[in-house]
């Protein structure tokens, strides 16, 4: 069984920002497997369906980014998922838009969302797919919770496409084989 968590803040007001790249490539797993994210339970809504042959549950946490830990924690205890089959997706300013990057441990790098979760699993090491959003011209804060310029969207629509490849990658073929074929992505 998977685990994919896609990060980013509930509400309207958060809807297709540069935080919540998460949320939007869980939209299209959602769509694309036909996985309904009509329960509410963990702190989050979430579905299950099959990906690849695999079990997988999809979840999108409902505690805000910062507390975004406290969600996966609550499901990972319930389904007794190992750290190795949660894939989380998030934002990451150190990408420039357009690129991802597939990692299978590591620091939070400043995120608040990773951070959460590796102090609620108490480890660094989970796969993660990180959307490139780009350096922030203004205030951080203004611009991961700023939504992306009509250019700049068609090109995150494309990394989200690619991210749902991953993703299936990973639950297929392993991590070794998702980072070696799309860790060198880029628009």
């Amino acid at each position: 069984m998977f685990l994919v968590v896609g990060l980013g803040n509930i509400g309207k007001q958060y809807e297709h920002t540069r935080h919540n790249v998460g949320f939007d490539v869980i939209d299209l797993i959602s769509d694309k497997y036909n996985i309904s994210m009509n329960r509410e339970k963990f702190k989050g809504v979430y579905g299950e369906g099959i990906m690849s042959y695999e079990k997988v549950i999809l979840l999108k946490p409902s505690t805000y980014m910062n507390l975004s830990g406290e969600s996966v924690r609550e499901i990972v205890n319930f389904y007794k998922i190992s750290n190795e089959n949660i894939i989380v997706v998030y934002d990451d300013i150190s990408l420039d838009i357009g690129r991802l990057r597939i990692r299978t441990q590591g620091s939070a790098g400043g995120h608040n969302g990773i951070k959460s979760i590796i102090s609620n699993l108490g480890t660094d090491a989970f796969p993660r797919v990180k959307v490139g959003i780009g350096q922030p011209k203004e205030q951080l804060i203004s611009h991961v919770l700023g939504k992306f310029s009509t250019e700049d969207r068609a090109k995150i629509k494309e990394v989200f496409e690619t991210s749902v490849d991953a993703i299936e990658c990973i639950i297929s073929s392993g991590m070794a084989e998702a980072m070696n074929k799309y860790n060198g992505f880029k628009i």
